[in-house]
């Protein structure tokens, strides 16, 4: 394809030659935050639509900040649920790709195929909008992001995980994301990541994705990069290390408790 950085993928460029793509959750809805955190050097980072007051215009000045700090930084998006309708305007809003969350049926795959490829692949509908450069690049963009767009499917219930093969074989998925905290609270073992029956869930999902020939994602909520490396080991591609939310509480309560605990 032609040299596109505004919607070429550098996450999916590093899944295709083997490589682990390193990236970070955004939670504040901040564009100073998506900014700084891009200029850090992730090689993507996701705006989380699900559990934040982010929007579509949120999300777009988040990309457009997330871009003036890293030109190389995919801008992904973390949607909502599966709903054609509303993950085309955030792709419009310049997005590399999406991790949709829910996905628990062969049909709420095809969905997503459908919303995030142009025809003859999908149902994408065509529109100037900043994705294409307002129109600037319609038909470069048209002809060729559909084999640059990543779509990751959230694997996050027993229902997912017991299906996972039948999700994997629609054509048109890149990864799968693993959502340990809804994944854990669905087999009733909450944030007990330690539980034999949330390592046997994710293992199955590891094993079908190598099967599959998809790469295997996860989120490492808490900023420990020993976790990180770990799960990389085991053969996780695309992951996530820790949000802003949780690296700024992080940093702010040890930082004054040690403070508070130092004054006499």
């Amino acid at each position: 394809m032609k040299k596109n950085s505004h919607y070429e993928s550098r996450v999916l460029s590093c899944l295709r030659n083997g490589k682990p793509a390193i990236g970070s959750w955004i939670n504040t809805s901040s564009p100073i935050v998506g900014e700084l955190m891009a200029g850090c050097g992730f090689d993507f980072l996701t705006v989380d639509v699900e559990h934040s007051p982010a929007g579509v215009g949120e999300t777009q000045s988040i990309f457009q900040a997330v871009r003036s700090g890293n030109p190389d930084c995919d801008c992904l998006v973390r949607l909502h649920g599966v709903d054609y309708s509303h993950v085309k305007r955030f792709l419009d809003s310049g997005a590399n790709g999406v991790i949709a969350p829910l996905v628990e049926t062969r049909e709420d795959v095809e969905t997503l195929v459908a919303a995030t490829k142009y025809p003859p692949v999908g149902r994408r509908g065509v529109g100037f909008c900043r994705a294409s450069r307002y129109g600037l690049n319609i038909i470069d963009y048209v002809e060729n992001v559909n084999d640059q767009m990543l779509l990751a499917l959230q694997i996050e219930s027993a229902t997912a995980v017991e299906k996972i093969d039948d999700l994997l074989s629609v054509d048109g998925v890149d990864a799968v994301f693993l959502g340990p905290y809804d994944l854990s609270a669905s087999l009733g073992v909450t944030a007990q990541f330690d539980h034999p029956a949330y390592i046997e869930a994710r293992d199955k999902v590891l094993e079908a994705c190598k099967k599959h020939g998809i790469a295997a994602g996860i989120h490492v909520v808490q900023p420990d990069p020993a976790e990180l490396l770990e799960r990389e080991k085991e053969g996780y591609q695309l992951l996530a290390y820790s949000l802003d939310i949780t690296m700024l509480t992080k940093a702010c309560s040890e930082g004054l408790e040690t403070i508070r605990a130092g004054i006499s």
